[in-house]
C-alpha cells in the first residue's frame, strides 16, 4: 500500500527509517516520521511479531491484532527477521546500510550483543542516525535497568505530583505518557541529527531515557528546589502558582476546568460570577492574596459553579473571556465540533473495516502529514523490502521462511 493516488510527497519523502522498536516509545518515534512521508520499515520477529500486536484493547479482533497496533503502526511496511539467527543479522545489516534512521528501544546491551551498537552501526552506514530509547538512557549507574512508562512517571517526579494531597499517588490519566513523549523527543532528535548531517555528512546517535522528556516538562520544579528548597507536593486539581485554577462540579454533575493565570483573568471570572467585588484590591484581586486564601477562593468559585448547569457556566465564562472547558470524556470528544473541524479523529480503512484513530499532529500548510494505512499484518511487506530493496529472489525468500529466518 502506498500514498493515495495524486497525493503530493510528504515532507520527509525520500527518508528511509528502520524501526526495530517494541511496544510504544521507539515505534511511536518512527510513526511520527512515517506520517510525514518517511518510508518506515518495521522489523519484527517472525514468531508473533511486536508484543504490541497482542497488547491492549481488541485482542481477538478479526485480523488478530489489537486496536493500538492498528492505530500506532500506521504507514509502516512490516517485515520479519529472526535476529537470533546469523542470516537474520546479516539481512538487518544490509537494511541498516540502506536506511537514514534506525530506531530501537531495547535494554542497553541488546544491540551490542547482536554486534550492532552505535559504533558498529556508524561503521556500516556513516550517514545513519541511530535513535536509542531506553528506561534510563545508555549511560549512568541505572542504564541496565528495565522500565516502562509507569516507572518513568515515578522516576521523573511526575507520579509524586499526581493525585490528591495525602492520598495514593496516581498514574496521570492512566496513559503511557512517557512512551509517547519519548517518541516525540526521539523524532525531534532524529530531525536535529539529520539537519546536522546535511552540513557534516555524518550521522550521530540520539540517546534518550524514557523518564527524561517527562522530567523536562515539570516547569519550574528544578530551579524552585535549587533556589528555595521547595518540594512541590500533590495538589489534586490545583496548580501551585495560581488560583483559582482547578476543577469544579456543576449542578448537573459535570466537571469543568477554570484557569485564572493572572489578575486580569480573575477579574473576568468575578464579572462572570456577578461578583466584581471579589477582584478588588482589598479582597482577592492580587494573586498573592488569592494564593494565601486558596481554600477560601476555591470554595467561593465551587459554590458558584455548583448552582447553574454546565452549559450555563461555560457560556458565562466565554462571554467574560475566562478560559474554561468541560472535562471531556472520549464520548464528548467524538461529539465535539472543534475536534471534527481539526480532523483530530480520522476514520481509516483497516483490516477490521473503518477504524477511528487519532489524526496527525501538527498541521503543515504545504506538506501535511497523512495516514495512508493502519497497522499491517506480520511480514506483509517481506517481498517488497527483502525482495525488492535487498534483491532477494523467490527461492531465497522461500528458503529463509523454511529456516525460520523470516
Amino acid at each position: 500500500m502506498n500514498s493515495p493516488v495524486g497525493a503530493a510527497p510528504g515532507a520527509l519523502h525520500g527518508l528511509r527509517v528502520l524501526d526495530l522498536g517494541t511496544f510504544v516509545a521507539g515505534p511511536y518515534c518512527a510513526t511520527l516520521l512515517a506520517e510525514f512521508g518517511a518510508e518506515v520499515i518495521k522489523v519484527e520477529p517472525p514468531d508473533g511479531g511486536d508484543s504490541l500486536r497482542k497488547f491492549g484493547t481488541g485482542t481477538g479482533t478479526e485480523c488478530g491484532d489489537t486496536l493500538v497496533w492498528l492505530s500506532e503502526s500506521r504507514n509502516k511496511k512490516c517485515v520479519t527477521l529472526n535476529l537470533r539467527k546469523p542470516r537474520g543479522i546479516e539481512l538487518l545489516k544490509e537494511l541498516i546500510g540502506r536506511c537514514d534512521v534506525l530506531v530501537e528501544n531495547f535494554r542497553p546491551g541488546v544491540m551490542e550483543k547482536w554486534g550492532l551498537g552505535w559504533d558498529a552501526v556508524h561503521t556500516l552506514n556513516p550517514r545513519a542516525v541511530m535513535v536509542r530509547v531506553s528506561a534510563y538512557g545508555q549511560t549512568g549507574p541505572y542504564s541496565s535497568r528495565p522500565g516502562f512508562a509507569r516507572v518513568a512517571h515515578a522516576f521523573s517526579g511526575l507520579a509524586f505530583l499526581a493525585g490528591e494531597p495525602g492520598r495514593v499517588p496516581v498514574v496521570p490519566g492512566s496513559t503511557s505518557l512517557a512512551d509517547y513523549m519519548s517518541g516525540i523527543y526521539g523524532a525531534f532528535g532524529a530531525m536535529v541529527a539529520l539537519q546536522a548531517r546535511s552540513r557534516t555528512g555524518e550521522g550521530q546517535c540520539v540517546d534518550l531515557g524514557l523518564y527524561e522528556p517527562v522530567f523536562r516538562a515539570l516547569d519550574e520544579i528544578v530551579p524552585a528546589f535549587q533556589q528555595h528548597g521547595f518540594v512541590r507536593e500533590r495538589m489534586g486539581a490545583d496548580t501551585v502558582n495560581v488560583c483559582p485554577h482547578s476543577h469544579y462540579q456543576t449542578r448537573d454533575g459535570k466537571w469543568i476546568a477554570i484557569a485564572c493565570s493572572n489578575d486580569k483573568i480573575f477579574a473576568r471570572l468575578a464579572e462572570a460570577m456577578h461578583r466584581p467585588d471579589l477582584a478588588s484590591e482589598d479582597r482577592y484581586g492580587p494573586k498573592e492574596k488569592r494564593l494565601a486564601a486558596r481554600n477560601e477562593v476555591n470554595a467561593i468559585v465551587a459554590d458558584w459553579v455548583a448552582s447553574p448547569d454546565c452549559t450555563d457556566v461555560l457560556a458565562r465564562c466565554e462571554a467574560a473571556g475566562t478560559p474554561a472547558s468541560l472535562l471531556y470524556s472520549i464520548e464528548d470528544i467524538f461529539a465535539d465540533p472543534q475536534y471534527a473541524a481539526r480532523e483530530n479523529i480520522r476514520t481509516v480503512d483497516s483490516r477490521i473495516g473503518p477504524l477511528a484513530v487519532p489524526g496527525v499532529v501538527p498541521k503543515l500548510s504545504g506538506t501535511p502529514g497523512e495516514i495512508n494505512w493502519l497497522g499491517d499484518a506480520l511480514g506483509a511487506h517481506n517481498e517488497e523490502i527483502l525482495g525488492g530493496l535487498l534483491g532477494l529472489g523467490g527461492d531465497e525468500l522461500a528458503k529463509l521462511r523454511a529456516e525460520d529466518v523470516i
